[in-house]
């Protein structure tokens, strides 16, 4: 017995469709929950168990010990196959648009990690022509704003993030790994880091600050080039279909030119944070 549940996050709402097991494995999208839901999804998606699908491989990603191979199955949907550990976890099937997709269940290891994956997926494509970006970062709110904190994995975005909250009064923790940004306004989504934090809350964007580790800590100003470069590459998205790269060009420029970014080369201690809070707060 299936049944479609509806869930809105930064705005946008999408329904899935599975089985109660699955939907046992989604507590993190129970505040996203949404009732009745009037207008068109911006995506569905069908989850059941199933065989492996023809596709050519076109490039892979690998990222903290998980590989997403990206393709195309001979009727040009594109799929992605989702591998934890060595094993497949499920394949997602994209109809073109990405408003439709199905989620074929490789087994019941890793079920979840086959879920979360595939909603991110399909979210980060179906809204990149929505002026909405899915970022690798780690996000906290202070005085009725967010700030989001940039850097390739290992940098040390959740540690800085917890360095605001055990020293930085009246700091919340908005998402340890995967916010949305949508027209300004920073997002909590289902999906998280190491530390779970799914939470249905929204502020706007104050600042983004790239972390870089050093024996000392400096703040800059990011401008032009540096700060586009910087959000590129923090941002979720298939880039190989020209009208998601052309939405998250748009946002990413807009982002870049209108959203005050620093580059903060650090320590991870309370002088790091105080110093990166007191600068970014100025402004």
């Amino acid at each position: 017995m299936t049944e479609t549940r509806h869930y809105t996050v930064a705005g946008h709402t999408f329904s899935v469709t599975a089985g109660a097991d699955c939907f046992g494995l989604m507590g993190n999208y129970g505040v996203f929950e949404s009732g009745d839901v009037t207008g068109e999804a911006v995506f569905t998606i069908d989850i059941a168990d199933g065989d492996r699908p023809e596709y050519t491989e076109e490039f892979r990603q690998e990222e903290d010990g998980q590989i997403i191979v990206c393709g195309y199955s001979p009727e040009r949907e594109a799929v992605f196959e989702f591998v934890w550990g060595g094993e497949t976890t499920g394949w997602l099937i994209a109809a073109s648009g990405y408003h439709n997709a199905t989620l074929v269940m490789a087994g019941e290891r890793y079920k979840k990690l086959a879920i979360d994956n595939a909603l991110m997926v399909m979210f980060a494509l179906a809204t990149a022509d929505k002026g909405t970006v899915l970022f690798h970062a780690a996000v906290v709110s202070h005085k009725g704003k967010g700030y989001m904190f940039l850097g390739p994995s290992g940098t040390g975005k959740s540690t800085h993030a917890r360095l605001w909250l055990e020293h930085i009064e009246g700091t919340e923790l908005v998402n340890d790994d995967n916010p949305v940004v949508r027209d300004g306004v920073v997002y909590g989504s289902p999906w998280s880091g190491k530390t779970p934090c799914y939470r249905n809350v929204s502020y706007p964007l104050g600042g983004i600050v790239l972390l870089s580790q050093a024996p000392y800590n400096k703040i800059s100003i990011l401008k032009g080039l540096q700060a586009y470069v910087a959000l590129v590459a923090s941002i979720s998205g298939k880039r190989w279909d020209s009208s998601i790269a052309d939405g998250l060009h748009d946002t990413e420029n807009k982002l870049a030119t209108e959203v005050p970014m620093w580059q903060l080369e650090c320590l991870p201690d309370r002088a790091a944070a105080e110093l990166c809070q007191s600068t970014i707060e100025e402004v």
